[in-house]
């Protein structure tokens, strides 16, 4: 297994990157915005991907975005086949990108949303922190992009304030000189994490079924 920054010979994968995408968003029943493979090439053209591979086999992807003039960055697209879950994978790939941002792009925050527990995880251990939407960049392309997520109509109603995601955070200019851009030693607790989630699908989910019995 290696994994390496995606460049132009991997553009062969792109397609299978787009399904497995695709194919995770359905399973989890989870807001996860389509991609295409016109978009995945670009991102493996510009050295602003990584890729797993099993020898010629795909097994993970995870690739870059610059917002706001390059004032923030996301590793948005985090995926692994089906075969190579459950072996640590994920959290390699994470890593691997997320060192490759920081060295691209040293003065860029680095933020994600997600409704996933498991990459809140992996986020919290490389440094991010849980941050307000409005924390977040103001740049109105990235907030389009989330119009192929199901969840878009949350976000919508709210002002983009908030939605079934939550945000996080990661900011160079108040990186701790004594940790290492890889690892960080913060505190993740998955109870309060859990709750936080049910509490908003509880809460967005309720308002939904009044808004349909009006």
């Amino acid at each position: 297994m290696e994994i390496v920054i995606a460049d132009k010979s991997h553009s062969i994968y792109a397609d299978i990157i787009c399904n497995t995408i695709a194919d995770a968003a359905q399973v989890r029943g989870t807001g996860i915005a389509k991609r295409k493979p016109e978009y995945i090439i670009t991102k493996m053209e510009n050295g602003n991907a990584v890729i797993a591979l099993d020898d010629d086999k795909f097994a993970g992807f995870c690739y870059i975005e610059q917002w706001g003039h390059g004032k923030f960055v996301a590793n948005s697209g985090l995926i692994v086949h089906p075969d190579f879950r459950n072996i640590g994978l994920a959290k390699q790939i994470k890593q691997k990108i997320f060192v490759h941002s920081r060295t691209k792009f040293p003065d860029a925050k680095v933020f994600s949303i997600t409704t996933g527990l498991a990459v809140m995880k992996m986020n919290s251990d490389l440094g991010y922190k849980p941050v307000t939407f409005s924390e977040l960049t103001d740049d109105q392309s990235f907030w389009n992009g989330c119009q192929t997520c199901k969840n878009f109509d949350v976000l919508t109603r709210t002002e983009q304030k908030m939605c079934l995601c939550t945000g996080m955070l990661y900011d160079p200019s108040k990186e701790d000189s004594k940790t290492t851009k890889t690892t960080h030693s913060h505190n993740y607790d998955k109870k309060v994490w859990t709750r936080l989630k049910n509490i908003k699908q509880s809460m967005f989910l309720k308002k939904e079924k009044n808004e349909k019995s009006e």
